[in-house]
């Protein structure tokens, strides 16, 4: 049996999950999210833990029951505490400002960029160079997250460009003079 598949997903007070039409749906105190699920995969709600089960043993199957678990694992984390991820804009004269439902990017452009709020995510500038993605859907909070340091990627020679907070880049040695 898949270890992942079998671990049971805890729910906290004020978390449903239901089945219907082939959806897993999981509503909670900060909204609602619905996620397509195999058929032959059977989620039971019992003693306050979602336990998802499998029709057979075929190698794909047993890739889908830990793969389902695993994300209704994050729609009970989304609805419940919710997904951030952090942005930061590194360069001379970069810099970021919130302007409504948008974030407008100066970084290194003739033009500023203005990237707007997907529906279900929060974008929020703390600093000038700094920004925070939100959301209940870690997919949703990813994507946009990866979307925005599309914009301008870090280059490795000074580190200018958009990176996440946790990332390291390896920075590499620039020219040297002539012997």
């Amino acid at each position: 049996m898949s270890r992942v598949g079998k671990a049971p997903v805890a729910l906290p007070a004020g978390v449903t999950v239901e089945v219907k039409n082939g959806k897993m749906i999981v509503k909670g105190p900060k909204g609602t999210l619905e996620q397509d699920i195999d058929s032959r995969i059977t989620v039971a709600v019992e003693n306050g833990h979602a336990v998802l089960t499998r029709a057979n043993d075929s190698k794909e199957l047993k890739a889908k029951h830990g793969l389902y678990r695993a994300l209704l694992h994050n729609m009970v984390t989304g609805v419940t505490a919710g997904y951030t991820k952090g942005l930061v804009i590194n360069g001379v004269g970069y810099k970021v400002a919130k302007q409504g439902n948008k974030i407008v990017l100066n970084v290194g452009y003739s033009h500023p960029v203005d990237f707007p709020e997907p529906e279900g995510i929060k974008l929020d500038c703390p600093t000038q160079t700094e920004i925070t993605v939100s959301g209940i859907d870690k997919v949703k909070v990813g994507q946009t997250a990866a979307n925005i340091r599309t914009i301008r990627e870090p280059e490795p020679y000074h580190g200018y460009g958009i990176r996440y907070k946790d990332e390291v880049i390896e920075r590499k040695e620039g020219k040297t003079a002539g012997k």
